[in-house]
């Protein structure tokens, strides 16, 4: 890729989601749009929860 173009192909990847992500939010299925964004922020919460559990990883360790 010549240097100063875009990635014409991610563009149009990240556009086709984000054209996902708008019909699933404008569909008028409640359960179906409830379940993508509860699952959605389960999983947001899981990788928070697992990602802070390491926390004390940065605390200093005792000298022995």
């Amino acid at each position: 890729m010549a240097p100063g173009k875009k990635d014409e192909a991610a563009d149009r990847g990240w556009l086709a989601t984000l054209r996902a992500v708008a019909a699933v939010m404008a569909d008028r299925n409640d359960f179906r749009r409830n379940l993508i964004v509860n699952i959605g922020l389960f999983a947001v919460g899981v990788y928070i929860a697992r990602n802070l559990s390491d926390i004390d990883l940065m605390a200093p360790q005792p000298i022995q």
